[in-house]
């Protein structure tokens, strides 16, 4: 087993470099990817469309896409999506989302919980997502 903790150049750098967006454990015949949890922002750091869950939704699928690229997989790749939401009113926006960006069936497994708040004022979800992607050797950039 590998570990690799990875900031892809592709995606905008975490808040003040404090965590890594993505743990990938190398074993035999491809690899696990962890995801920090990600929400709705632009790539200065500010949120988008505050209070807006559906918008946030479009663009923290946007990003964990860019995130899974980078290391050979997809969004087709999740294994396990967590949900933070702010209110889970939120829901019906949030998963129409969801469903255009997953429509497999069954889609992945998923837990979806209710937050008091999020680190940033007018953020209304953070998601983060386990997925499979191919053999280091196979994977983009050959990590």
């Amino acid at each position: 087993m590998k570990l690799t903790l990875d900031n892809p150049e592709t995606v905008a750098a975490p808040f003040g470099d404090r965590f890594a967006h993505v743990a990938r454990l190398d074993l035999p015949g491809g690899a696990l990817l962890m995801l920090a949890g990600q929400v709705g922002v632009d790539n200065d750091g500010k949120v988008v469309a505050p209070g807006d869950a559906g918008k946030q939704a479009e663009r923290i699928f946007e990003i964990i896409g860019g995130l899974l690229a980078a290391h050979g997989a997809t969004l087709a790749d999740v294994l396990h999506i967590r949900t933070f939401m702010t209110d889970l009113g939120d829901l019906p926006a949030y998963g129409a989302v969801r469903r255009r960006r997953f429509p497999g069936t069954p889609p992945p497994a998923s837990t979806t919980v209710q937050v008091s708040g999020l680190f940033l004022p007018g953020a209304v979800l953070e998601v983060e997502v386990t997925a499979a992607a191919p053999a280091a050797s196979a994977a983009a950039g050959g990590r």
